[in-house]
């Protein structure tokens, strides 16, 4: 199991940009497929974005496209979100969610297998 640990999120204005951080511990970590999830209050869960365990290719919800960048660093075990452009309704918690040798596609759709680390709340005024 690949315990996760969230960083980065914070209290920023309109426009600006923060960079989330999931961490992992493992060695193995490499060899997982990380998703990024949010969750605002009283709505569902959604998909923001993920990455690969091979070839690092990467899938965006259409809400985040172009706006937001993920990226990973197998040497330091650690998957970032590069959030730019930031509009209020990207205030939620962020989540990130690993699963092994998945592809950033199939991230998009939760699984009961997969490791979730506590979350990051990010708010965005306006």
């Amino acid at each position: 199991q690949v315990p996760l640990v969230e960083s980065g999120g914070g209290l920023v204005q309109a426009g600006g940009s923060l960079r989330l951080s999931c961490a992992a511990s493992e060695r193995t970590f490499a060899t997982y497929a990380v998703g990024w999830f949010r969750q605002a209050p009283g709505k569902e869960r959604e998909f923001v974005s993920a990455i690969s365990w091979i070839a690092s290719s990467t899938y965006y919800a259409d809400s985040v496209k172009g706006r937001f960048s993920i990226s990973r660093d197998n040497a330091k075990n650690t998957v970032y979100l590069q959030m730019n452009s930031l509009k209020p309704e990207d205030t939620a918690v962020y989540y990130c969610a690993a699963r092994r040798f998945s592809t950033a596609q199939d991230m998009g759709v939760l699984s009961d297998g997969d490791r979730w680390g506590q979350g990051t709340q990010v708010t965005v005024s306006s």
